[in-house]
This record gives C-alpha cells, structure tokens and sequence, in this order.
C-alpha cells in the first residue's frame, strides 16, 4: 500500500468523482481508476459505489478513510520534522485540547516564541479527552492539554496554573437566571445537557460524581456534548441547561444566554500532557522546554 495511492483515494472522496480527482491530480482517469480498483483487491473490500457521474463511500470505504486521513497526517508530520533538522528551529506542533480559558496560556507562550523563533508553526485540534488522547497516541498531537476529571496516569504532564470554574448555561429568560449560583436541589429534576467526558470518567475521583452525591444517577441527562459550542446552541433552543465552564460559551449582554456558578463551588485542575518516552522534534522539545520554565 503506497501513500500515494492513498493520497489518490483521498483526493477521489473529497472531490466525488474521477474526473474531478484527475484533474487535481494532474494524471489521466483511466490511470486512477485502475490505482483505486488496485487498492480495492489489496484490501479485499470495495471502497466506492461507483455511477457515470460519481464516486461515492461505501461503509468500508468510510472506515478506511479515517485510517488513510491518519497515516498521511503521520507520514506529512514525519518528512516536516525530518526537513526541518538542518535549518534553524522549525517546523509543526500539534496541540489538542478541551474549550478552556487555560488554552490562553498557551497563546501567551506561542505569542513570545513566535518573536525568536518565526518559523514554528502551531496547529490546534479541539475536542474532548477521549478524542486527544486516541490522537496523542497515535503520534498525530505533541501535546494535549486535558480538564479535569482526567486519566493521566498513561502521560507525563505538567499542572497548568490555571482553575476552570463550572457553572450552569441558561437562556436569560429562564426562572434560575434571577439566581447568583446555582445548587443541587435547583436543577436535579431539570432536563440537562452534560459533557460526555463527565459521564465517562466513572472514577471516584470524578468532582461530579461527589458534588451529586447519592443524586447523580437521578439526573436527568437529556442531551450529551463533547463541546461546549454545540450544547449552547441546545441551550438556545430551550432543550435544557448546560452543565459546563465559565467563559467558554457566549454570555455576553447581547447574549440570549448567561452563567451562574455551582454552589457549593466546583473547579477543575488543568494538566499539558504528553507521551512518556515521546521523541519529539527540535520544535516540539524547544516548546516542551518553555512550558517546563513557565510552568513547571
């Protein structure tokens, strides 16, 4: 399996057709074809669903969509890494991370580094920890940076000086906006859209599981998000009340929307994480260095 080919299929699920494909390509439709129905015997599966006029995935070729999308990221990182070593630091680093305010932190150091060292440049994914920590894993991210509760017992990391506070979403006409904070008893029977992440760290370090208590279980969980945007637009909506952090979603004046705190209050800790024995580029080590200096 060569990554051109692979760079071949990609191209053909993007455009959805031969022609458009060998076009960008700049290589002939029959010479296309041929390279894809190669790469459908080599994998024993068929890829497309194939028309006069289109080129569409079939199940097998979704799946393997991800896996090429993952293996060209790699070999793409890997050759910039390589090219970068003789000349003056440079190169990609790749963070992904929650929506947190601490992602400022980070913005502050790249700020200064991009002063000394132009040539560095910074990609951001954002998403929750599982989606992080599958792409730290698999070498697509040099560092991740996880809120709390968290499983970093795999990485090593750094504590972030930083605190996110959590707090209840509301639309402004709602009766629990006249409210300074937010308990327990105000919203155990109300409907709730609730970070994926919170459900599925069942640990009993888990800051939800014991600020609910025995109550947890009782909740009335109506939606899931893993961002904070998409909950805000249920929220908007009139689904339910998001469970979430301050500053992330729009509370602005002109905001339909406001924040009010949890009572007792919760915060969650932020930790920088990354591969145990990770062998970075002279990139990501100069960054490793600054974020040691300025937190660790």
């Amino acid at each position: 399996m060569e990554i051109r080919v692979l760079r071949y299929f990609l191209t053909i699920a993007r455009e959805g057709s031969i022609t458009s494909a060998a076009e960008q390509l700049h290589i002939t439709q029959p010479t296309l074809s041929r390279q894809i129905k190669d790469l459908e015997d080599e994998l024993g599966q068929k890829l497309f669903h194939r028309s006069s006029h289109s080129m569409k995935l079939t199940q097998e070729g979704f799946i393997f969509r991800k896996r090429a999308e993952e293996i060209v990221a790699m070999v793409d990182k890997t050759s910039a890494e390589f090219l970068s070593m003789d000349k003056p630091i440079a190169g990609d680093i790749y963070i992904g991370g929650g929506e947190t305010l601490a992602v400022s932190l980070i913005a502050d150091l790249i700020s200064k580094l991009r002063t000394e060292y132009p040539d560095i440049r910074y990609h951001l994914y954002s998403g929750n920890e599982a989606d992080v920590t599958e792409r730290l894993d698999r070498g697509l991210l040099d560092f991740g940076i996880l809120v709390q509760p968290a499983n970093v017992t795999k990485y090593d990391y750094i504590h972030l000086p930083a605190e996110d506070i959590w707090g209840v979403v509301m639309r402004k006409d709602s009766p629990l906006a006249k409210k300074k904070a937010i308990a327990k008893a105000d919203i155990i029977d109300l409907p709730l859209i609730f970070s994926r992440q919170v459900l599925n760290t069942k640990s009993e370090n888990n800051a939800f599981i014991q600020w609910f208590g025995d109550d947890f279980d009782k909740l009335n969980i109506v939606t899931t998000f893993n961002l904070m945007y998409n909950a805000a637009l249920m929220v908007k909506s009139g689904v339910g009340y998001a469970v979430g952090i301050d500053g992330i979603t729009n509370t602005s004046d002109e905001s339909e929307l406001c924040f009010r705190p949890l009572v007792p209050k919760m915060i969650s800790g932020l930790d920088l994480i990354w591969k145990k024995y990770q062998a970075f580029s002279p990139a990501a080590e100069l960054f490793l260095e600054k974020l040691q200096d300025a937190f660790g």
